[in-house]
């Protein structure tokens, strides 16, 4: 199991040992939700990932997903959306060990800040 959680520790999480996809996502709502110019994300299967400690704040960003972050301290943990209801995507670095993914991909680039640079 791959252990982590939000920035003060008040949200836990666990998901199973795998190889999952992880993505840059440059779209305008996960810039505006995190503050940062793209957000990664780790796409886990939903029984492959659970919370461990804590509640959980929900946020319905839009008709089609539902974020997941600490209301304490407002460290964005997940999300959920309508078009692939059956994988949870979690902020890569939340995880303890974020170094264990790498991004092999990048979405919503139409939209993605000019110095931002493409993965190599």
């Amino acid at each position: 199991m791959k252990p982590g959680g939000c920035f003060c520790g008040t949200i836990r999480y666990e998901i199973g040992d795998g190889d999952y996809t992880t993505a840059n996502c440059h779209c305008t709502m996960c810039r505006r939700t995190s503050g940062a110019p793209y957000v990664t994300w780790l796409v886990v299967p939903k029984d492959e990932f659970r919370y461990t400690a804590g509640e959980v704040t929900v946020l319905e960003s839009s008709d089609r997903g539902t974020r997941y972050f600490c209301n304490r301290c407002g460290t964005p943990v997940a999300c959920v959306t309508v078009a692939h209801p059956d994988v949870v995507d979690v902020t890569l670095g939340s995880l303890d060990a974020p170094e264990a993914f790498t991004p092999t991909f990048e979405v919503y680039t139409d939209t993605r800040l000019p110095w931002a640079h493409q993965r190599d």
